[in-house]
């Protein structure tokens, strides 16, 4: 098998589901394809949304003591939640950030899926998972988390692609340095000298920011200004071409 490292999913948190989900649903033009059962015994309820290949994921805490609601009280509520990769060795790629000084937090086994997940402290700014799924490489293959046809889920008429990740940080660069340790690719300075991850289907930029948070998700679609509108019309604050949603900056473009 050759080795790939590729963005799968990302996980925002949010106090409730609602209308967080709805919002996103219907100012991005998306549909939910799956709630995971599965993750009721951490505490949470989720629901997940394809932006073409790529996963998004809220989750919510109904009870206290999980580790989503202390994310919430840490942060203020500001923040993705996690970066989640689909590679060839989730368990290669977690010992060699062991060997970083990173921990594993959660080994997640649920036969044909494996996932390794990464201390947030160690991580620094949001969790990092590696996972693979057994005999489905391609990226519009199978992928439990998402439940068992979430490719009849995509919806490309408004949406069309999650192009990037922005993390903020006092130090930009260390993190860019760390995260690039982490999952095996090295930062590069973007056009404008921001630091960046590029991966096969999606960036991570890190910019100067009061603290360590993953504060911006950026989406390529098809009409900028009726996105904004919709946002609006929700009640959400637009502030040029972007919003605040779920703990992070939605910029389209």
């Amino acid at each position: 098998m050759s080795s790939y490292m590729r963005l799968r999913q990302i996980c925002l948190v949010a106090p409730q589901l609602a209308p967080v989900i709805s919002d996103i649903a219907e100012i991005m033009g998306l549909a939910v394809c799956y709630r995971d059962g599965n993750v009721a015994k951490y505490g949470l309820e989720n629901a997940l949304l394809p932006v073409d290949t790529i996963l998004l994921e809220v989750v919510a805490p109904f009870k206290v003591g999980t580790t989503a609601g202390r994310f919430i009280e840490k942060t203020g509520g500001r923040g993705g939640y996690m970066a989640i990769f689909c590679c060839d060795d989730p368990d290669e790629r977690g010992r060699s950030a062991n060997a970083l000084g990173v921990r594993t937090a959660n080994v997640i086994d649920h036969a044909p899926y494996h996932g390794v997940q990464l201390h947030p402290r160690d991580c620094r700014a949001a969790f990092i998972e590696f996972n693979h799924t057994e005999g489905s490489d391609d990226i519009l293959g199978a992928y439990p988390p998402a439940g068992p046809d979430w490719q009849k889920f995509i919806r490309k008429d408004v949406t069309q692609a999650l192009t990037g990740v922005e993390m903020q940080s006092p130090e930009p660069q260390g993190l860019a340095e760390h995260w690039g340790r982490i999952i095996g690719v090295a930062p590069n300075a973007a056009s404008n000298g921001v630091a960046e991850l590029k991966l096969p289907n999606a960036s991570f930029r890190f910019v100067k920011g009061a603290s360590e948070i993953m504060s911006a998700l950026e989406f390529r679609v098809a009409d900028v200004a009726q996105v904004l509108h919709a946002a609006r019309a929700k009640g959400h604050a637009v502030a040029g071409n972007e919003f605040l949603l779920g703990g992070v900056t939605f910029r389209v473009s």
